[in-house]
């Protein structure tokens, strides 16, 4: 019976004798033992200032000295948030209802998530998952119940998507977590839909209407200034909802024109601003107290939702099928027509990939074609005299 300080190798765990235990020299509280039959991994955690040890699982597929020391790192930070994996263990139960496991999912996942995304998630749990699947035992969901579940929502494909990747999610952690055998995701090989990707613009004369019907319900309080900003924002930079909502002032940075945000959907990110819509955000009041540019109804709180407000615009200007996702399309669609090239935009846009820009490539025939019309006109006016 020894104990020994090494780096938790495969021949460190097969020379390992009953009783022998080892830790790891990258991370101390990290090891594995041998007691009766294989060595398994585990992690001594401090939850609540009481020590707890956690068996990860025994050598062998999937538990290597690799993946048992990164799901090492996984608790320890989960005990630094006060959460005890041996609680959760005993918790998790192949009877629990799918509800029950969501929850879980949301609480010890959600804080990996961006808040945008953990939005999306929780809203396609309430709206798809849980009503379909709430209170089936969630080891006793299998695939024909989902393939059933995606052909109900086939109305709304790119919906029926998102929900299906999102059960995937939770499937796969929940056999992480032992609330389902290993490899038993029911949701592998449920085929998705084929998504048409929509691509809106505003004509010139809609966005007259929308800019006239902006300038009207700010000037009735219909919807609110911040709105209002938020709105003409999106039209002037292209940025993506999320960027505006979640804006700070001290992401403004007026005198090299920028927007510098530490974090987006891909990443740290740069929008450059131009004169519009640097008088936008200089007409914009600081609140005190409140970093946001944006500001939402609660002290210190950012805007979280413009949907309401949207509705009563889109209606007034006759645009019921404009999303606000469309605003950033009509961007890129007025760039491509006043000349721009698409690796530019792309860069203002903040693609990561030339294909993303590349669906407004069509764009760009529109204004040859008018250069062409606009010639040829002239030169067959000449002709006839």
């Amino acid at each position: 019976m020894a104990t020994l300080k090494a780096r938790i190798s495969v021949t460190v765990v097969q020379r390992l004798m009953p009783g022998d235990t080892a830790f790891d020299t990258d991370i101390s509280a990290f090891g594995a033992r041998r007691q009766v039959g294989p060595p398994s991994y585990f992690v001594k955690t401090r939850v609540m200032g009481r020590q707890k040890w956690v068996t990860i699982g025994k050598h062998g597929a999937p538990w290597t000295p690799d993946t048992a020391r990164k799901e090492a790192r996984k608790i320890l930070t989960e005990a630094s948030d006060g959460i005890d994996r041996n609680h959760v263990k005993k918790t998790a139960s192949a009877a629990s209802p799918f509800r029950e496991v969501a929850e879980h999912f949301v609480h010890l996942y959600g804080p990996k998530l961006k808040p945008r995304t953990l939005e999306e998630y929780q809203g396609l749990i309430r709206r798809y998952l849980v009503p379909t699947f709430g209170t089936l035992r969630i080891d006793a969901i299998v695939r024909g119940d989902v393939t059933t579940a995606h052909a109900k929502w086939a109305e709304y494909p790119r919906a029926a998507n998102h929900a299906l990747s999102v059960l995937s999610k939770i499937m796969s952690w929940a056999e992480e977590h032992g609330y389902r055998p290993e490899r038993s995701n029911p949701c592998f090989g449920v085929k998705k839909y084929r998504e048409t990707k929509r691509q809106r613009y505003l004509r010139p004369d809609e966005l007259a209407r929308l800019g006239q019907v902006l300038r009207e319900a700010e000037q009735e309080a219909a919807i609110s200034a911040a709105a209002t900003a938020a709105f003409r924002l999106l039209l002037l930079t292209g940025a993506r909802l999320g960027e505006i909502l979640s804006l700070r002032w001290s992401y403004v940075d007026l005198g090299r024109r920028l927007l510098i945000l530490p974090d987006s959907k891909t990443g740290q990110k740069t929008i450059p601003l131009n004169e519009p819509a640097i008088a936008i955000l200089s007409a914009i009041p600081k609140v005190d107290d409140n970093p946001h540019v944006i500001v939402g109804h609660r002290t210190g709180s950012a805007m979280v939702d413009l949907f309401k407000p949207w509705s009563i615009v889109r209606t007034r200007a006759g645009l019921a099928d404009l999303r606000i996702h469309d605003l950033r399309h009509t961007f890129a669609s007025v760039a491509v027509e006043t000349g721009g090239s698409l690796p530019v935009i792309g860069k203002i846009l903040g693609h990561l990939e030339p294909q993303t820009t590349a669906r407004y490539a069509h764009l760009s025939n529109d204004p040859v074609a008018r250069l062409s019309e606009t010639t040829a006109t002239t030169i067959a006016a000449r002709l006839t005299g």
